[in-house]
């Protein structure tokens, strides 16, 4: 259904890979306002669809690939897609974000969003080309048990020209790994393991090309803005210094001084050796040059050297959890790991904490995996029996809640809700560890708020009090939401912190703002309650006054916060009715009840505290559900 707004391509596009039919799927302006775009179109579409009967390999497991209004409008760092389903590794609703330029090629080809029905009767790959939608062969053409680079290297043969957009998996998600991805270029939607359920669907390969161009409802303005926030980014010490200087590598230092730089499995938050994996040794030994995703000025992608081929190299999560975690100082072997992870098309952080677990419970003696700590040797041919259920890996595919149930060890496997967390140790950083528990994709740092960015590695407010924590969480949660859904990068939320907070720490204005914020919880509540108070553009938040420019849609910072709890609040719909309550918003005991610092009993998470202000903030009930009043206020009911 066309649009009355810019921004949008007007259509989506439901493809039924069982009759290998294509139609139109109704989406309407109205829909458009409420849902804008990206993960928040996804959760509108899959609410109206799942019951919450359905599993991840089922026929009746849409896949949802969604864009943002502003994806192809060159506003910063906008060329992000999104892909939703229900994941095969935690069984609620999965989101997986992309850097990759399918979604930028999706709209060029004349569509806002993709639909995957049913499964393919045999290994198939998917060509759009316009109003074209043909089916090809995988097998045949010798895509079939690919790698992701051979895989899209193929494609460019196939198709004949460079000029497109596609995404593939490579045999992780061909072997139905719990924790495979789909890879597009070089960028990985990692998280939930949706490649397997593109595995499962016998679809290997999309790929998207077209002519069309993303419409901009006042161009002149659009333009003059653009202009204005890229300068605004670059001139910022994050998005201006710090990203494009180290990338998120350059965090290791900061996190190894603020003890929650994950080690061994999490039983500490610092490693002796923490400077060999550091991203100043990264950017001064190994980095060959910066790159970034389409219209990004951050930058902050590294280029290594490995094989003696130039490769993307591994950002933050990559460095910490394949090396303090798991007790390795050595550097060029987490660029091997990486480029081979991302080859066999598997998340590098659920892999590695798979791969910590498993290690510490051979050390306790729960399972004889022939892992432990330090011991690298092996690392590479494990990689590969996972990615090709071979021996031990076959296990292994499973990931780390459901290890943890066969073989013990619940209290340190380190996940919220099956899906593993990421680098950041919790127990000196408190708002993070609420975040993880109830993220509602599961063990996620940036759908769980990034609080630690307020927490030590931005701003330093009391890292180990509860207070103002959950407010700030749900805050934070509803802006990110808003951001993905609008198809930008979540990086450009970094410079919403003014540059001076950040670059003068030890000034009596910062001390202040620190010491202040855990007390202004209340504020924070009565805006997140009635954002539309905030009728209003920040200077510092570039990103509403794109909407009235580039999309012609009325926006302010209030109606921005209201569409990202709407989303939120949508997507934990879902999940309920997957059987989530407030009963799975949980972190291993290792992290809840287990100071980090036995000297200091309050280094640990105490979430039971800081979930129930949480509840009361986002409308939910005592069970974690969001009421009928919660419902209708956001119009989702």
């Amino acid at each position: 259904m066309s649009s009355n707004y810019s921004g949008y391509m007007g259509k989506v596009m439901a493809v039924d890979l069982t009759t290998e039919t294509v139609s139109e799927y109704q989406w309407t302006d109205e829909q458009r306002e409420l849902y804008i775009g990206g993960k928040i179109m996804a959760a509108r579409i899959l609410a109206d669809h799942l019951t919450g009967k359905e599993t991840a390999f089922s026929e009746d497991n849409w896949v949802v690939i969604s864009t943002g209004p502003l994806t192809g409008t060159g506003a910063p760092s906008s060329a992000r897609f999104n892909i939703s389903a229900l994941s095969p590794q935690t069984g609620i609703l999965a989101s997986s974000n992309c850097g990759g330029s399918f979604g930028m090629y999706l709209k060029r080809a004349g569509y806002d969003a993709l639909i995957l029905k049913g499964k393919c009767k045999s290994k198939r790959w998917l060509e759009i080309n316009e109003d074209q939608f043909i089916f090809h062969d995988a097998e045949a053409d010798g895509l079939w048990g690919t790698k992701t680079g051979e895989c899209q290297e193929k494609l460019v043969e196939l198709i004949g020209k460079k000029t497109f957009g596609k995404l593939c998996i490579g045999p992780a998600g061909e072997n139905l790994v719990k924790y495979s991805a789909i890879v597009s270029d070089e960028r990985a939607a990692g998280r939930t393991g949706l490649g397997a359920v593109l595995g499962w669907k016998n679809l290997k390969a999309i790929t998207a090309s077209g002519t069309k161009l993303t419409p901009i409802h006042d161009k002149e303005q659009t333009s003059q803005w653009i202009k204005k926030w890229v300068s605004y980014l670059q001139a910022h010490p994050l998005t201006g210094k710090q990203l494009p200087k180290m990338g998120t590598a350059g965090l290791v230092s900061s996190m190894q001084m603020r003890s929650i730089l994950s080690t061994r499995n999490s039983s500490a938050g610092q490693f002796e050796d923490f400077e060999k994996i550091s991203g100043e040794r990264l950017a001064e030994e190994f980095n060959i040059t910066n790159k970034g995703c389409v219209s990004c000025p951050i930058r902050c992608a590294r280029t290594v050297t490995v094989h003696e081929k130039s490769v993307k190299g591994p950002e933050l999560e990559t460095l910490v959890l394949l090396g303090s975690n798991i007790g390795n100082n050595d550097m060029q072997s987490i660029l091997d790991w990486n480029y081979q992870l991302d080859e066999l098309g598997m998340d590098t952080i659920s892999t590695a904490g798979t791969i910590a677990w498993a290690m510490e419970a051979n050390e306790k003696g729960l399972w004889d995996n022939g892992l432990s700590f330090g011991n690298i040797d092996n690392i590479a041919q494990i990689f590969d029996d996972i990615a090709h259920r071979r021996g031990i890996g076959d296990e292994l595919a499973e990931g780390t809640k459901r290890l943890s149930e066969k073989y013990g060890g619940k209290e340190f496997a380190i996940h919220s809700k099956g899906l593993e967390l990421s680098a950041y140790e919790p127990r000196r950083a408190v708002g993070q560890g609420l975040g993880y528990a109830v993220s509602n994709r599961g063990g996620c740092h940036l759908n769980g708020g990034y609080m630690v960015i307020m927490e030590g590695l931005g701003l330093n407010i009391d890292s180990q009090t509860p207070k103002s924590k959950a407010d700030f969480t749900m805050m934070f949660q509803n802006l990110m939401e808003m951001i993905s859904a609008s198809g930008q990068c979540l990086f450009t939320s970094y410079a919403f912190f003014p540059a001076f907070l950040l670059e003068k720490p030890n000034s009596l204005v910062v001390k202040l703002v620190n010491f202040a914020a855990p007390h202004i919880g209340w504020a924070l509540r009565l805006i997140n309650k009635f954002p539309r108070m905030c009728a209003l553009h920040l200077p510092m938040f570039h990103h509403t006054k794109m909407f009235p420019y580039a999309v012609g849609m009325k926006m302010d910072f209030g109606r921005y916060m209201e569409i990202g709890e709407r989303g939120y609040n949508l997507e934990r719909m879902i999940n309920n009715r997957f059987g989530i309550t407030a009963a799975n918003d949980k972190l291993p005991k290792r992290l809840t009840d287990v100071p980090q610092d036995p000297k200091h009993p309050e280094t640990k998470v105490p979430l039971e505290t800081m979930k129930k202000t949480y509840y009361k903030a986002r409308g939910w009930d005592k069970n974690g559900i969001p009421t009928e009043k919660t419902l209708r206020r956001l119009k989702i009911k």
